[in-house]
């Protein structure tokens, strides 16, 4: 926490510059999303999957009520949910570990639930000014990607820490992230970006770093909140989305509170779902719960009801 609010701190005098900066030349990559969520037979393809992320479950992690190794069939059996998105900070010290990871494999698979993408915290800055020590970070995450192909993952979720102007920012981390991408690319992984404070929460800053990296492989996780660029300043986070979503593979439905009618009262999810689907996604839609009055399990549970009112309301007007 204290390297995360350091980060933002340095990060917030730079913000402003952003604003003027203009996108790299150069071609765009558009991933496309990534799709097929689990149905029955004579069942028709749903707008979108519903997926859980992790984290949703932090504090009974932290707590130890909940092992890792047991993650896919809780999802399964506590909410129905067969995708999920694993956090490398709760099975830190496995990533190398190949038995763990064929009986997580294994549990998944037992309880029909696809494992979907890990993403990965902790293992240093893709953009450090250090060209050593970006080399070094870009090591540390190689495992992260082997650990992915092992449990059939799709995808690892990354950071794009840097320093200095949004410009050298920028160059550090595509520099970074392209040839942490290149070693995914071999193992038919993708490398995608989340908007995770700093600069990589301003919407604009991100897309124009993605398409620095140019690279099919690499592309975004837009979360629904995580825009915060400063300490005091906030992104628009519906703006954001719209500008993240063209290179998107997965995306994060951030949820803390309800209302008596079961909407979510800091984000329109409603609104954000249309600019989603406007895109043309049509793959997973992650829930990660992080409200406090409700405990995880019934955040999770009332995050699960609206996407699926959502998805239900949609499915008439948006054009597959």
């Amino acid at each position: 926490m204290i390297r995360r609010r350091e980060f933002l701190r340095r990060s917030a005098a730079t913000v402003a510059a952003v604003a003027a900066m203009k996108p790299p030349q150069g071609s765009i990559p558009v991933p496309k999303p990534h799709t097929g969520p689990n149905t029955r037979p004579g069942d028709k393809p749903p707008l979108f999957g519903i997926s859980l992320a992790q984290y949703s479950l932090h504090r009974t992690l932290f707590a130890g009520e909940l092992q890792t190794i047991d993650f896919p069939g809780f999802a399964r059996r506590r909410f129905d949910i067969g995708a999920v998105e694993y956090v490398n900070t709760f099975f830190k010290d496995k990533a190398q570990d190949r038995a763990y990871l064929d009986t997580l494999s294994r549990r998944g698979a037992d309880n029909g639930v696809k494992s979907l993408l890990i993403m990965v915290d902790g293992e240093g800055d893709l953009g450090d000014p250090d060209s050593g020590r970006r080399m070094e970070a870009i090591g540390r995450h190689r495992k992260w990607l082997e650990a992915a192909r092992r449990l059939g993952c799709h995808s690892i979720r990354v950071n794009a820490r840097s320093q200095g102007t949004p410009e050298e920012q920028r160059d550090r981390a595509a520099d970074g992230l392209r040839r942490l991408t290149e070693l995914a690319a071999e193992r038919e992984l993708n490398v995608l970006v989340e908007n995770h404070g700093g600069l990589s929460s301003n919407g604009s800053w991100l897309a124009a770093l993605i398409k620095q990296v140019d690279h099919p492989r690499c592309g975004t996780l837009p979360d629904f909140e995580n825009f915060q660029i400063g300490p005091d300043e906030w992104y628009d986070r519906y703006r954001g989305v719209e500008e993240l979503m063209p290179f998107a593979r997965a995306v994060s439905a951030k949820s803390r509170d309800f209302d008596a009618d079961g909407n979510e009262i800091h984000t329109d999810f409603y609104r954000m779902m249309r600019i989603v689907l406007d895109a043309g996604y049509r793959g997973y839609v992650g829930i990660e719960y992080e409200g406090e009055r409700l405990g995880e399990t019934e955040g999770i549970a009332a995050t699960k009801k609206l996407l699926q009112r959502i998805r239900v309301e949609l499915k008439e007007q948006v054009t597959k």
